[in-house]
């Protein structure tokens, strides 16, 4: 049956839904038997086409929405809601002052450099979480930055300090320069610089660790230190000396300069050699070392001082059988014998000679 004039017409909304209008009325006709009644099959899949597609998007949309609240995207979500800059990075371990192109990124004692993810509200580290096993990048920084633990800055101010290779030099950071937290904690991994920091104004660097996130979290920056070129490694300063190092080892004593010379004309060549003359004869060290400074003198034997000594001993026979004297690698006494057979240490010693003292034998 053919309508000489329908009953109304479908107009479109803005949002894509449509609605049937009554040209009486101007009403919305919401009832079903009002909305099928008077159209052709063809009216009415034309009518009910847009009206299928917005409850098929609207269906889609609802089930988007739930899957997108249980995503791990919500928890870092709830995470921007508080204090996100109660999060830091932290190196653990201290960076040596001064570091060569070329050489492995290690910390003063030559263990792997350590970093941390921290939550300042309650001085711990975040072991457990998404954050405990964030992604991190280490990038290279000017030594300027200014930075104090308690103080904050901003993303675009670290981002500032990033600085780059001069022109026509390989990256000036370079090796394993992204890591992954695990139980919020990682080793630095096989990282060198590439040149020197002499063209800096501050003429050093720092290292930066930055967080892959999708919170603010602080960056770590060490402390600044120096980067020479490769080829001054030969004439590096050991920390701690070992006892077979040249004496040039040494804080304050240059190689081929005057103190090295004046040591090694009195056959003081190594670390081990002026330990033992300072253990031995302290006023003959220093007069050989004559012209220096007070602050050069205590700068050189503070630093011998630091010297890791071996396990070898020697002992000196007394005129009595069995009596003698133990002395370590640098002749400084350690202990006694009475036997020949068992050693008693330098404290047993003093107990002894303070019991023979009060109370003497007739």
């Amino acid at each position: 049956m053919v309508l000489k004039r329908p009953l109304g017409e479908v107009e479109e909304e803005e949002d894509g839904s449509c609605k049937l209008v009554n040209y009486k009325s101007k009403q919305k006709l919401v009832s079903s038997k009002n909305v099928m009644h008077g159209f052709s099959s063809q009216e009415l899949a034309s009518t009910l086409e847009p009206l299928i597609r917005r409850w098929v998007r609207d269906e889609v949309q609802l089930v988007c929405q739930r899957l997108c609240s249980s995503s791990p995207r919500s928890t870092f979500g709830m995470l921007e809601s508080r204090d996100t800059t109660s999060f830091q990075l932290h190196f653990q371990t201290k960076l040596p002052q001064m570091l060569f192109t070329g050489s492995k990124v290690e910390s003063e004692d030559n263990t792997a450099v350590k970093l941390v993810l921290f939550d300042t509200n309650n001085h711990r580290i975040v072991s457990t979480g998404l954050l405990s096993s964030l992604k991190i990048h280490f990038v290279p920084l000017d030594g300027d930055f200014t930075v104090d633990d308690d103080e904050d800055w901003s993303q675009k101010d670290f981002e500032a300090k990033v600085i780059y290779a001069r022109d026509g030099k390989r990256p000036l950071l370079a090796g394993d320069l992204v890591t992954v937290l695990k139980d919020g904690v990682s080793d630095l991994g096989d990282v060198f610089f590439t040149d020197n920091s002499s063209w800096r104004r501050s003429r050093t660097f720092r290292l930066g660790a930055r967080a892959v996130s999708g919170v603010r979290i602080r960056e770590a920056i060490s402390e600044p230190f120096v980067v020479k070129d490769q080829r001054g490694e030969s004439y590096k300063k050991h920390h701690p000396p070992a006892l077979d190092d040249d004496i040039w080892r040494l804080e304050k004593i240059a190689k081929d300069g005057a103190f090295h010379k004046r040591l090694g004309s009195n056959r003081i060549c190594t670390v081990k050699h002026l330990l033992q003359i300072y253990v031995t004869n302290e006023s003959s060290l220093r007069k050989i070392l004559g012209g220096s400074s007070n602050k050069t003198w205590e700068t050189i034997i503070k630093h011998v001082k630091d010297c890791v000594l071996d396990d070898s001993l020697y002992v000196y026979n007394c005129m009595a059988e069995g009596i003698g004297l133990l002395f370590n690698s640098i002749f400084y006494i350690v202990g006694a014998t009475f036997d020949g057979l068992s050693y008693s240490s330098l404290d047993k010693l003093q107990v002894i000679r303070r019991f023979v003292r009060f109370h003497p034998v007739f």
